[in-house]
């Protein structure tokens, strides 16, 4: 599988805690979801796998074509941080590739927002 890095605008940094809370130590301050908006996680469209021998990874050369393990036109899997999320389409915009979430997994109907 053939895969890049995703780009970001800005790395990602480790969290610094000032002092460590004990789960028995009541403490005045409390996490809020606000708190978690900025951490940055890794999200991942996935357009197929396939399964080559090490003799066939040592003989591709520019212009070698995978056969990835989806048909053309089927939906991608979205994973954040290795976890399925949704599936999407795969649109380009310009010269970039995209994808366009369909399904988030566990949502309804009800759930979803139509822009």
């Amino acid at each position: 599988m053939m895969t890049s890095r995703p780009t970001f605008r800005e790395q990602p940094q480790d969290h610094q805690f000032a002092r460590e809370l004990s789960p028995t130590q009541p403490s005045a301050e409390h996490l809020v979801l606000d708190d978690l908006k900025n951490v940055k996680l890794i999200v991942t469209a996935e357009l197929g796998v396939c399964r080559l021998s090490i003799r066939d990874i040592m003989n591709l050369k520019r212009g070698s074509v995978l056969s990835l393990s989806k048909l053309a036109g089927e939906m991608a899997d979205i994973q954040v941080n290795g976890i399925p999320l949704a599936k999407g389409e795969v649109v380009v915009l310009g010269d970039v590739l995209n994808v366009r979430v369909a399904e988030i997994q566990g949502a309804t109907d009800k759930d979803t927002v139509n822009d």
